[in-house]
């Protein structure tokens, strides 16, 4: 018959035991995909609040102008 051979000493290292190249690797991965994330957010609040942030501001400074004076191009 033949011998049964053990493979305990060659085992791959399993989802628990990560080297430290490995972290450092999903941290950066991580950190890249939170700021896409981030940025895509921030670029969408800037396109769709700019134009009413100055209304606002147009609104709340001295003379208090009319709407309609602030959205005429005049």
């Amino acid at each position: 018959m033949a011998s049964k051979v053990s493979l305990k000493g060659k085992r791959k290292a399993g989802k628990g035991s990560k080297g430290p190249g490995e972290r450092s690797a999903c941290k950066c991965k991580c950190v890249k995909e939170w700021s896409t994330w981030a940025m895509k957010k921030a670029k969408v609040i800037t396109h769709y609040g700019f134009i009413p942030l100055i209304i606002v501001i147009g609104m709340n400074s001295e003379p208090k102008p009319q709407l309609y004076q602030l959205l005429s191009p005049v």
